[in-house]
């Protein structure tokens, strides 16, 4: 193995990594992926989860300064396909080796640049937010899964979107509370945090619910390949929609909704089984 090759290995096992030590559930997604998608994927999310940790997580230092060099070194690795810091080395590669849009890219860092600033979110913004922020992260990894088939990639786009906002969506009900104490944030748009009713939380739930069945309808569509690792992710997202969803707005406000390990083992075997059975 050269050097170069040496340094890009390197550089893949820092994501896989970062995924581990951040994400049991997804490292769990990862792995019932088929094998030559998991240092790609685990790719993809180190380098959503640095650019994720800068805005939200160094509030003692000037984050829009180090967000401004992130992206600066983004598009610099991109550009000449290296970089010193392991996780865009790493992104870097995946994107030339599977074509993943620049547009997708671009999306993602505006709008976790967003998040650098408290503010009130409209419909638009809000549609914005959720796009740059999960719908193009689904993207990419299924640029990755169809592995150059454009015809593929543009019949399962919309499914994998609406995947995405369905995840982040999910995302957000389970962490108002947190969003707006720590941060400032109501993403949900014309929600007010105070006045987050029951009627309030079924509205939402029944956006999130559409988003769900349009998304599962290019799940069993994906290459077997993918389809397994990527099920699983949409069947612990969708248990834990349906814990949300037994719980009155008080509780969602006053605790953290999970999903057990136990459970989730559960939800594996399920998965596996039904994939086997190719009952999906």
């Amino acid at each position: 193995m050269d050097q170069i090759a040496l340094f890009t290995e390197t550089s893949r096992a820092c994501s896989k990594l970062i995924t581990q030590r951040y994400s049991t559930s997804f490292t769990l997604g990862i792995r019932t992926l088929d094998a030559q998608f998991h240092l790609p994927v685990y790719a993809v999310y180190g380098f959503v989860r640095w650019a994720d940790e800068i805005v939200d997580t160094f509030h003692d230092h000037d984050k829009a300064a180090l967000f401004a060099d992130f992206k600066r070194q983004t598009y610099e690795a991109l550009e000449i396909g290296l970089s010193l810091n392991p996780v865009l080395h790493a992104f870097q590669d995946v994107v030339r080796a599977y074509g993943i849009d620049r547009e997708f890219i671009d999306a993602f860092l505006y709008s976790m640049e967003m998040d650098l600033d408290d503010r009130a979110y409209n419909q638009s913004l809000y549609q914005k937010y959720i796009y740059g922020s999960a719908e193009v992260v689904g993207l990419m990894c299924l640029r990755i899964f169809c592995q150059g088939n454009e015809a593929q990639f543009q019949q399962l786009r919309e499914p994998a979107r609406r995947l995405g906002s369905a995840f982040q969506k999910v995302n957000f009900l389970r962490d108002i509370r947190s969003d707006y104490e720590e941060r400032g944030r109501v993403y949900f748009p014309g929600v007010q945090y105070e006045r987050f009713t029951d009627e309030v939380k079924r509205e939402i739930e029944a956006d999130i619910r559409a988003d769900f069945d349009a998304a599962y309808a290019g799940i069993v569509q994906l290459p077997r390949s993918a389809r397994l690792g990527v099920y699983l992710a949409y069947v612990y997202y969708l248990k834990l929609f349906h814990k949300i969803r037994q719980l009155p707005a008080a509780r969602i406000l006053g605790e953290r909704v999970r999903v057990p390990d136990n459970t989730k083992l559960l939800l594996l075997m399920g998965s596996y089984f039904r994939y086997r059975l190719r009952a999906i």
